[in-house]
């Protein structure tokens, strides 16, 4: 068996399972906990506080595994992780992730 090189390195990507992410349950979790500060739709008003909507899954499952883990700290952001399960973690990365964001020039 022959293996090409863009075979080989999907193979070595890390992988986020979306088999049982739940978009609905993730948008409900969503608005409780992270609406506040990362806006109802995921797009933030404060200046110091990233949008969350379309931003790449890989991305978000990482950056909250950080923060429940303590690899990463924020002092409302480890607060509000830390009681995340994996499960609810896929779904509102699920949910963030399947926002479409649009740019336009002035």
């Amino acid at each position: 068996m022959r293996v090409t090189p863009l075979l080989a390195a999907a193979l070595l990507l890390p992988t986020v399972s979306t088999s049982h992410a739940d978009v609905a349950a993730g948008k409900a979790r969503a608005q409780v906990a992270c609406a506040v500060c990362h806006g109802i739709q995921g797009l933030s008003t404060q200046a110091n506080v990233p949008s969350l909507a379309g931003q790449p899954k890989i991305y978000l499952v990482e950056q909250l595994r950080n923060y429940r883990s303590g690899k990463r700290h924020h002092e409302v952001m480890s607060v509000i992780a830390k009681p995340l399960s994996d499960e609810d973690i896929q779904n509102v990365t699920d949910w963030y992730a399947s926002l479409v964001v649009s740019v336009e020039e002035k």
